[in-house]
Formats: structure tokens, sequence, C-alpha cells
């Protein structure tokens, strides 16, 4: 009797050491994800003008370090076009701006009330010719004279984080757009490519 029992005991120690052996490691815990949505204001330059940019972000914010998700912003001021390039003539044309795509975000030391978050976006970016001074009219606009433009962008940048509350942080930092393939008249990749300067507001599950 004692030797089936001492039999029994050691197969199911066996069985439970193989089973632990056994268990799939991964890269995202349960229990360790989040996600938060964050809205942006960046002050740039395009065409040696300057240019401010409001925008949303957001996505899985994975064991408190990795926000994988997208975003979109564009400019909200006049960027006049030059005459020479001006798509009707005669006419002060202005220079829409925007970029959507996918953004990612590396934060270390998330649970500190200042830590630091690497960021990047990329993505497509895309201009337009409008008549400012029309811009709330109803009367319709001949899309051919938009001069319509897209090219990829790739904007890395770093941010200091501060937590205000369990689900709101504020942060502010620099990065720097990379335009690659405009083909705009009077916007050259160098033209759209500039510096930012970021501050965002981020509300969620950290």
């Amino acid at each position: 009797m004692k030797t089936n029992l001492t039999l029994t005991i050691a197969i199911l120690l066996v069985s439970a050491s193989l089973s632990k052996a056994q268990e799939i490691q991964t890269l995202f815990k349960p229990g360790k994800s989040g996600g938060y949505g964050a809205i942006t204001n960046s002050f740039t330059s395009i065409d040696g003008n300057f240019a401010n940019q409001v925008g949303v972000y957001g996505g899985w914010y994975i064991n408190s370090k990795l926000l994988i998700g997208v975003g979109a912003k564009a400019v909200t001021n006049d960027i006049p076009v030059l005459p020479r390039y001006s798509t009707i003539p005669g006419v002060n044309m202005s220079y829409a701006y925007g970029q959507f795509g996918g953004v990612t975000e590396y934060v270390i030391g998330s649970n500190r009330a200042f830590h630091v978050g690497l960021h990047l976006f990329t993505g497509a970016g895309f201009t337009a010719q409008y008549e400012r001074r029309n811009w709330d009219s109803d009367h319709d606009i001949d899309e051919s004279n938009l001069d319509e433009n897209f090219f990829t962008v790739v904007e890395p940048g770093i941010e200091v984080e501060l937590n205000l509350l369990k689900w709101m942080r504020f942060a502010t930092g620099v990065s720097y757009r990379a335009a690659f393939g405009s083909d705009a008249p009077g916007l050259s990749d160098n033209d759209l490519s500039n510096i930012s300067y970021n501050l965002t507001l981020k509300f969620g599950k950290f």
C-alpha cells in the first residue's frame, strides 16, 4: 500500500514538473495591457512659414511600456503659396497639410512621476492648395486646381512625460519630420521636413 502511494505521489510530482516546464512563454502577459488616446499640438515650419499642427492618436498599451496605434494631424493656420506656384493665376492660395499613419511609443519608467518616452510616426503625408477666404463658402471648388500631393512621412521624437492622474498624463518633446517623395510645385522634401515642438495630453489606462 505504501509502495502504491509513493508511486502515485511520484507520478503526480513528475507530471506537475513537466506541465510547468511546458508552459508557453509569451511577450504580452495577461493583465498587463491597457490603452490610451492623446491630443497633441505641434509647432513647426513648412516652406519657411510657421505651422501649427493639431493631432490625435491612440492605441494598445502593452506591459506599461509599448504603445501600438494610429494617428493623424493637420495644419490649422495659413501657409501662403508663392504666386509663381499658385494653381489659379492671380488668386492668393494657401497650402493645406496633413499626415496619417501608424504610431508607436516606448515609455521608460512609466510608473514614475516623471519619465521619458520615445515616439515614432510612420505613414503618409499630403498637401493641397486652396483659397483660404473661400474655406467656409458654399460655392463649388474646382478639384483640378487643388494640386493634391501625397508622400511618405517618418517622424521620430523624444518626450518628457508627467503623470498628472492615474488616467491622465502630460508630455512635451521634440521630433523631426522627414518627408520623402513630394512632387508639389514649391514644396520639396526639404521644404516639408523640419523640427517640431510638441505638447500632448494623454487619457486612458496606463
